[in-house]
């Protein structure tokens, strides 16, 4: 069953966010992900009003996409996001 990493993202410094954002795509096809929506405009329907970056990944499996999230290779762009975005991501599996 595919599954979904939603991230929200405040960005602080956009030069090197924009490293880190050009490396993420090749990381999550290794594990079989893709973007479903990237930085897109956001629309509130419901709620308080969503001000920050949104990014919607699917992964054919809540495993590949915990797979993806603890490999070594996207250890080091955490790494290099550090200091460029708060994150705050999640994975949740369609039933």
């Amino acid at each position: 069953m595919p599954a979904y990493v939603i991230g929200k993202v405040t960005v602080t410094d956009r030069d090197r966010y924009r490293e880190y954002a050009k490396l993420t795509p090749g990381v999550i096809a290794k594990f079989g992900g893709r973007f479903l929506a990237r930085g897109g405009e956001v629309v509130t329907l419901e709620g308080p009003e969503e001000r920050q970056r949104v990014a919607v990944i699917e992964f054919p499996s809540l495993e590949r996409a915990k797979e993806f999230y603890d490999s070594e290779d996207y250890r080091k762009l955490r790494k290099l996001r550090e200091g460029a975005a708060t994150v705050s991501l999640i994975a949740v599996a369609q039933e």
